[in-house]
């Protein structure tokens, strides 16, 4: 990249990146108010690990001393490109590809690649996890973990062992990890009061959501971003509610959604109108989803899909993962 290019994007980060009331930082299930709701696109797509983004913030989960791979894909060959380091270290040379070491320490670190002219901006929120193999027993600190299955369900890729975990703390618990997702919805449930906390996220599963989002929004069904009744669960939590062992919740590849926005009260809202919360409005979700499955660009994300009804302890709700092949149940 040409000097004067780079002169243009000079900004230097701090590591970590992490200030409440930034444009990275959002309450729980709030990033984005529905009446203000955007795609939050940029002009371009980045391309790392086995994703494409085309979106504003990407969050990006690696262990210690990994090589990461940044590429900007982008027809106008008159755009230039410049990635702010995560590491506070300057702009890295490159033109529309770059190669990053990840630190040793695990954390959150926060980069930019940044375009001219279009002044198109894309946060990188990197966060380096915690290894696998530093599990001691059932347990990370104090956070109970419990026990993977030492076999891969039908020795499928989806169901390895995660490579890592992310460590959620009261400083980054609220970091976007897209434009209208945060760190703490994936959260599980488990031992709400103990810090640090862990949670397997996969970056498909983010991008995943943001599409169908995307999506229900211009269907005309309002939503700044989905209630997640349920992300990540640890091996251990999945068991003690009775759930199958290779859910894909374990695995960081699953969520459940449904739109609370009018009113916020942790139950579906009415989606079709008809004076009743049940799951025919989960059921609106579901068929906007399905709808999606032999487009193309959809391939990627090809998972599970299910509408559950509503019970004494939950509203209705959606589960979508991506866990790789096509996969229906439910009512």
């Amino acid at each position: 990249m040409c000097g004067s290019a780079k002169s243009k994007f000079a900004v230097r980060l701090s590591v970590p990146f992490i200030l409440a009331g930034s444009s990275l930082v959002a309450s729980r299930g709030s990033a984005v108010a529905s009446s203000q709701y955007s795609p939050e696109k940029v002009g371009f797509t980045v391309r790392y690990k086995d994703e494409v983004s085309p979106y504003k913030i990407i969050s990006i989960f690696a262990l210690p001393d990994e090589m990461l791979t940044f590429q900007v894909v982008d027809p106008d060959s008159r755009s230039r490109y410049a990635l702010e380091s995560p590491t506070g270290t300057g702009p890295e040379d490159g033109e529309r590809e770059w190669v990053w070491k990840a630190p040793r320490e695990t954390g959150l670190y926060v980069g930019r690649i940044l375009s001219f002219p279009k002044n198109d901006t894309v946060v990188l929120n990197i966060f380096v996890m915690v290894p696998f193999d530093r599990l001691k027993g059932e347990y990370l600190d104090d956070y109970r973990i419990g026990t993977y299955p030492s076999i891969p369900y039908r020795k499928l890729p989806a169901y390895r062992l995660p490579r890592g975990f992310i460590q959620v703390t009261r400083e980054n618990e609220n970091t976007h990890v897209g434009p209208h997702f945060t760190l703490i919805q994936f959260v599980g449930r488990q031992q709400p009061d103990t810090y640090p906390k862990y949670v397997v996220l996969r970056e498909r599963l983010v991008l995943k959501l943001e599409h169908i989002l995307e999506r229900v929004n211009e269907r005309g069904y309002r939503a700044g971003t989905f209630a997640i009744l349920s992300g990540y669960r640890t091996p251990f939590y999945n068991k003690s509610i009775g759930n199958v062992k290779y859910s894909r919740h374990v695995y960081g590849g699953a969520a459940d959604i449904f739109i609370d926005e009018d009113p916020e009260d942790e139950m579906m809202d009415d989606l079709n109108k008809d004076g009743k919360i049940d799951y025919r409005d989960a059921g609106v979700i579901y068929d906007i989803i399905d709808e999606m499955y032999g487009k193309p660009w959809y391939e990627p994300f090809v998972g599970g899909l299910a509408r559950y009804r509503r019970t004494t302890s939950h509203g209705p709700f959606v589960h979508v993962d991506v866990r790789g092949f096509h996969a229906r149940w439910g009512d």
